[in-house]
């Protein structure tokens, strides 16, 4: 793979959007966007993208913060786009991208700009991050909205047990991949899916190419893609799994690449869509043609299994927090029309009082998906 190259070119991003690095991000050099400036802003604003996304992904968004005198800054995450962690391989130590180092980065980040507190928000996996940010550093991170992937809650442990008896031998622990293959037509779920070898090949070596393979997935994530009309799932099973969309539950031995190819947009579907204009797609599909996905699979290759992230992997130090709720200002925010808020069964409900204890609002828009 190539170096990272230096910050975007002029015209690229929306007026008052600028592009920039920082160094020394937790042993990173990160690619940053920034609107505003700290010099009299009412706070800080640090946001998060998801995958296969960029900072890139809230350009639209930041201007309009900026204007109401916000400090705004966005993060290439680790292993994306133009920050460092691009070139590892799936052989590649899985450390520098367990859930805690992806926090260190942002506190580490947020230090780099001499603040002590911002306000955070984060979509997908940058939702993830951010929900860990606030349980972990409540002190600097003082209010967080989430949006798309809803906050489920902290590890629950084995609580007044001493003197109970242990669970009867050979009881068998729900094996979610083994369920999801033993149906009829088998499936897999795309988690599982991204953590193989091969995902970043698929992805990346696409038959459609990068552009086209994005164009796809975006689309049918979105709420222009007819099959988004979603429903809660009623429990964690490979029966009810299999009502998930097929990005989300993939056909057994098939990739993301081909299960999206198959509902690739229209010429004219492609030139009617505003939120995405081909030509700013082509920053997304231009940066990941150079760098690959490897840096943002890498996640998904450090969850110990597709039911939790708190288990015997390198992610099992979230235990520490076992318990912990999000207690600063919270807001959910996702499309009406988005299966990623009831792919895990009954955590959108948990946010309200149960994950987070002061939750503000819990937005689902119309019209819209992921």
């Amino acid at each position: 793979m190539q170096g990272a190259p230096g910050t975007y070119a002029d015209g690229v991003l929306p007026t008052g959007v600028r592009s920039r690095f920082v160094d020394n991000v937790n042993g990173l050099r990160m690619h940053v966007l920034e609107a505003g400036s700290k010099a009299g802003a009412r706070a800080g604003v640090l946001l998060l993208h998801g995958f296969p996304e960029l900072a890139y992904s809230w350009r639209r968004l930041m201007p309009a913060l900026a204007a109401e005198g916000y400090h705004v800054i966005a993060p290439d995450l680790r292993g994306y786009g133009r920050t460092d962690g691009t070139g590892v391989g799936y052989d590649d130590d899985l450390r520098p991208f367990r859930m805690l180092n992806e926090v260190r980065d942002m506190l580490s980040l947020v230090a780099a700009f001499g603040y002590r507190q911002v306000h955070l928000a984060g979509h997908d996996f940058g939702s993830l991050v951010a929900s860990w940010c606030a349980v972990a550093r409540p002190d600097v991170f003082r209010s967080v909205v989430l949006m798309s992937a809803p906050f489920g809650g902290t590890a629950t442990l084995p609580f007044d047990t001493a003197d109970a008896p242990g669970a009867p031998e050979g009881t068998p622990a729900t094996d979610i991949d083994a369920d999801l293959a033993g149906l009829e037509p088998p499936r897999w779920h795309y988690r599982r899916f991204y953590a193989t070898r091969g995902a970043n090949d698929d992805l990346w070596r696409a038959p459609q190419g990068v552009h086209d393979f994005l164009r796809a997935y975006y689309h049918m994530k979105s709420g222009d893609w007819s099959g988004n009309r979603p429903e809660p799932l009623r429990e964690w099973s490979a029966a009810e799994l299999a009502r998930l969309p097929r990005y989300y539950v993939l056909d057994l031995g098939k990739g993301m690449a081909e299960t999206v190819a198959e509902h690739m947009p229209t010429p004219a579907e492609v030139a009617a869509c505003e939120w995405l204009p081909d030509d700013e797609l082509r920053v997304y599909s231009a940066e990941y043609e150079r760098t690959g996905f490897q840096g943002g699979l890498q996640w998904y290759r450090s969850v110990a299994s597709v039911s939790s992230i708190f288990g015997g992997g390198i992610n099992g130090d979230l235990q520490v927090f076992a318990g912990r709720t999000i207690d600063q200002p919270s807001m959910f925010i996702a499309g009406a029309r988005d299966w990623g808020i009831h792919q895990r069964p009954g955590a959108l409900e948990r946010m309200d009082g149960t994950a987070c204890t002061d939750l503000r609002g819990l937005h689902l828009l119309d019209g819209a998906g992921h």
